[in-house]
């Protein structure tokens, strides 16, 4: 490895330690709350994080914000330097619901509080869980493809997944157990597209070569969506329909358009953002937490 190379990756570690240290600008007292979104390249997590940037500032929290940006080792790396540094919190957004819960109890077992907000970890030691309800967001998304497609004897749809995230697998669940009650429709196919667009197109371009008759697709999140929603039209095909989840502009522009993407579920990123450092500051002044805190969505049409 070159000099270069070692001062490359370092330098996220000498920036996060500088960060935490604070300066001899900051409050000696004033709680430090570590933060690792899955990522910062989408408006959700933007949204999300000025949310709680915005609460911490009424709390007299100071935020340290990262990004694992889709990459579980990354993460688990930042988790790990939280707990050198004794943050008074830790809050992750996983981009791994099982790999992530390994860091999560290490953080535990040295007397640090985690919550997760947005995607729920699995099998890891969390104090409280600030997310959408989301099997009521997938339920509330398969009734209204369902609608979509009564009128046709039979519609073959797939389902554009993200399986190694606990917020997907809740998403589609609650959309299947919707999808059951239209006998017509039928999930052909659930190809994962990672939940980032252009690995999503693929896979429905994938699905529509396999199924020249499908009817539409469900799409986990909307970059999920709106990949699946370039496949159709690169393909030329016509009359079929795209259910996402988010709502985020570019998807409400598509739908108001007329565009294959008929419907979506819209979240409050903002407003998970604000009740997770809520959720933070009660715990530390020794309140007691729910253990799930779920935020109403909504669907939205044109």
């Amino acid at each position: 490895m070159s000099r270069f190379d070692r001062r490359v990756r370092l330098t996220p570690l000498l920036l996060l330690s500088v960060l935490l240290s604070g300066g001899c600008s900051r409050k000696a007292s004033e709680p430090v709350i570590g933060v690792t979104l899955v990522t910062k390249e989408h408006v959700f997590y933007n949204e999300l994080e000025q949310g709680m940037r915005g609460e911490a500032q009424k709390q007299g929290f100071r935020l340290v914000v990262i990004s694992g940006d889709w990459d579980l080792a990354r993460q688990q790396n930042q988790i790990k330097d939280f707990i050198t540094r004794r943050v008074s919190a830790i809050v992750v957004c996983p981009v791994n619901s099982s790999g992530v819960g390994p860091a999560i109890a290490e953080a535990r077992q040295a007397g640090i509080p985690v919550f997760t907000a947005d995607i729920r970890a699995l099998n890891a030691p969390v104090v409280s869980h600030i997310a959408s309800d989301n099997r009521e967001g997938g339920r509330l998304a398969g009734k209204f493809m369902g609608q979509l497609l009564a009128g046709r004897k039979e519609a073959k749809i797939a389902i554009i997944h993200q399986p190694v995230t606990e917020t997907a697998l809740e998403r589609v669940a609650g959309f299947q157990e919707a999808i059951a009650a239209f006998a017509n429709v039928k999930v052909v196919a659930a190809p994962n597209g990672d939940g980032v667009r252009d690995r999503a197109m693929r896979a429905a371009e994938d699905v529509l070569q396999a199924f020249p008759d499908l009817a539409g697709f469900f799409g986990i999140n909307d970059d999920s969506a709106l990949g699946a929603m370039a496949a159709i039209e690169s393909s030329g095909r016509k009359g079929l329909v795209v259910v996402g989840f988010d709502a985020t502009p570019e998807a409400r522009k598509a739908i108001r358009r007329g565009a294959a993407l008929k419907g979506d579920i819209a979240q409050q990123p903002g407003e998970i953002g604000r009740k997770t450092v809520q959720t933070v500051a009660a715990h530390l002044r020794g309140e007691p937490v729910p253990a799930t805190v779920p935020i109403p969505v909504q669907l939205i049409d044109r």
